[in-house]
């Protein structure tokens, strides 16, 4: 109990701290889209506050392709049915030989998958298919995949796909925009990641790349199918990073450079301790910057915007959609 009470007391100080830096919210009216959309993971249901959040489209995540070329679960939509708003079942495929498998017709696992799906997708208003990790390989058998997908559910049933951020066309392109376009009713653009965990440090999504990017997706989807994502969470990098393996000369070393001069032996292998400081560098998204970049879109024509995901947001930020 002790312990815990510490905790919370840690918790509520280092709260404190994330609110003191300068965060001067606009004073303007909310910002009017056609649709909002967001999403939920299946366990945080209780971060949905429809009221608050305004929006009109819930994505569940999600059911998967496991290992063996099957549909894992599908989420209870019974625990997000209640809501007001359309409901969008989130298929995710991770790793590049798990979705070569799952597109790919010769290893007698595609239609089966879209059958699971098709079943699913009864009790839902779509199906969203997040599948990020297509091999290049695998070009055809992904848009024959969609294509396949979009018959087996109806024209009844929503079909959207989410595709990477890009500023050209690439060459043997996996994520085609306007193919993917042919047979989806929405194309999300995941608008982030800009700068990742091992990139260096940088913005999420910076706001002229965002600009880019959506300019970049106004050119190859039709207006009425476009939806651009955007980032509720931040990212920080670590300098001097001493969580990995290292040759002999670089333990030599790393000991040197911070005096360690007391190296013990367990059962004759070698080891150590030592304590050093680190710099840390920190993006993130609030809703100052969440405004502004709500703003830009609206002012190329974006009229359809969506967040990942709904519980890693800046609460004010709801009080500025519409």
């Amino acid at each position: 109990m002790r312990k815990s009470l510490f905790l919370q007391l840690i918790f509520m100080f280092l709260a404190q701290i994330v609110f003191a830096y300068n965060k001067v919210l606009p004073e303007e009216e909310p910002l009017e889209f056609q649709e909002v959309w967001g999403y939920v993971i299946e366990g945080f249901e209780e971060e949905l506050d429809i009221e608050k959040m305004h929006i009109t489209d819930l994505c569940y995540f999600s059911a998967s392709v496991n290992s063996y070329g099957e549909i894992d679960s599908v989420p209870d939509i019974s625990k997000i049915k209640q809501f007001n708003v359309r409901n969008h079942l989130v298929v995710t495929c991770d790793g590049r030989a798990l979705s070569h498998l799952a597109v790919n017709s010769k290893y007698g696992k595609t239609k089966d998958i879209i059958k699971v799906l098709a079943e699913a997708s009864k009790e839902y208003d779509g199906i969203q298919i997040d599948m990020e990790y297509v091999p290049s390989r695998d070009c055809e058998n992904f848009i024959l995949f969609l294509k396949q997908l979009r018959k087996k559910i109806g024209k009844n049933k929503m079909l959207t796909v989410c595709v990477p951020a890009r500023l050209k066309t690439l060459s043997n392109d996996v994520y085609d925009y306007k193919k993917i376009s042919l047979f989806a009713d929405r194309v999300f653009i995941m608008a982030y990641d800009q700068h990742w965990s091992t990139s260096s440090p940088g913005a999420v999504a910076e706001m002229e790349w965002s600009k880019q990017v959506a300019l970049y997706g106004l050119e190859n989807i039709p207006a009425e199918k476009l939806i651009v994502g955007m980032p509720f969470y931040g990212r920080t990098w670590v300098f001097e990073n001493f969580g990995k393996a290292w040759f002999y000369s670089g333990i030599c070393r790393i000991l040197e450079e911070n005096n360690v001069s007391q190296v013990e032996r367990e059962d004759y292998i070698p080891h150590f301790k030592f304590q050093t400081q680190v710099e840390v560098t920190g993006y993130f998204d609030d809703a100052v910057s969440l405004v502004q970049r709500m703003k830009m879109f609206q002012s190329i024509g974006v009229d359809k915007i969506g967040f990942w995901r709904i519980g890693q947001e800046d609460p004010d930020v709801w009080d500025f959609i519409k």
